[in-house]
């Protein structure tokens, strides 16, 4: 995994070399690309996206916790999204965005919480049980999502220089994961993970558009949080190996998104 990114990292690093060499630094006999293009008040394009998605967890310090121990562990791995772009022109500097897509995802989370059989007689929170032997099937979850992320930025840039400029954008998103399990009866008793559908997040991004003679390109980096709790609680009758030893879970991911409009 680590020589893969690796290489991807070293090949979006020559690309957009390869793109400031064209656009920012070979001024001989360069004409301006799509002059007018930015002052139209609708533009439209879509997007592609190479993700990396995790969840950040506050762990319920009696059932998560052993000491210092995290008893909860993460694994994020890379993913794919794309989604289509509609912009508003607002003035000279500000656009607003709405770039509807989909968010292919794949996560772990790895519960390693034999050490809560020390509840089972009960606790003030939480009914007695009985203990059960963790098998490798039971401490592992392998998370899948499909999220239909619907972020809506504003977009603020600099003054075009020759065929390029930068730009910055934040906003919020709202993303319904399609898989989530969240009606499901079934819990992690069964191997069922369950998350919430419907979910809202912020969004900050920074890129460079490139112009060329026909189309704009943008690549950029955007970060995505979530804002509420993901976590569904697993029924009551189920023994607190795993969501109960997490008090909070919520998305953040990093996405390199490039843009065609």
């Amino acid at each position: 995994m680590g020589k893969t990114v690796l290489k991807i990292n070293l090949l979006t690093a020559i690309f957009v070399a390869s793109l400031m060499n064209a656009q920012l630094f070979r001024t001989k006999d360069r004409m301006d690309n799509l002059e007018g293009f930015d002052n139209q008040k609708f533009s439209y394009g879509f997007y592609l996206a190479g993700n990396n998605f995790d969840y950040k967890l506050v762990l319920d310090p009696k059932f998560g916790m052993d000491g210092d121990k995290n008893l909860v562990r993460t694994k994020s791995s890379y993913s794919f999204g794309a989604g289509l772009i509609g912009k508003l022109r607002l003035n000279d500097n500000f656009d607003l965005r709405f770039e509807p897509g989909l968010q292919f995802v794949e996560r772990e989370v790895y519960f390693d919480t034999q050490s809560n059989d020390q509840y089972a007689s009960g606790t003030t929170a939480y009914p007695p049980f009985i203990p059960r032997t963790l098998t490798e099937a039971d401490k592992l979850r392998t998370v899948k999502s499909t999220y239909v992320d619907l972020p809506l930025l504003i977009e603020v840039h600099g003054d075009r220089w020759y065929n390029s400029r930068p730009y910055a954008a934040a906003g919020v998103n709202w993303m319904m994961n399609l898989q989530s399990n969240n009606k499901a009866t079934d819990d992690n008793q069964q191997g069922i993970f369950r998350t919430t559908a419907s979910n809202f997040a912020w969004s900050a991004e920074l890129g460079i558009q490139f112009y060329f003679s026909r189309f704009k390109l943008t690549p950029g980096f955007r970060g995505t949080f979530m804002i509420n709790d993901e976590m569904v609680s697993d029924n009551p009758d189920t023994p607190p190996y795993w969501n109960a030893a997490i008090a909070n879970g919520k998305t953040r991911a990093l996405m390199f998104v490039l843009k065609f409009e």
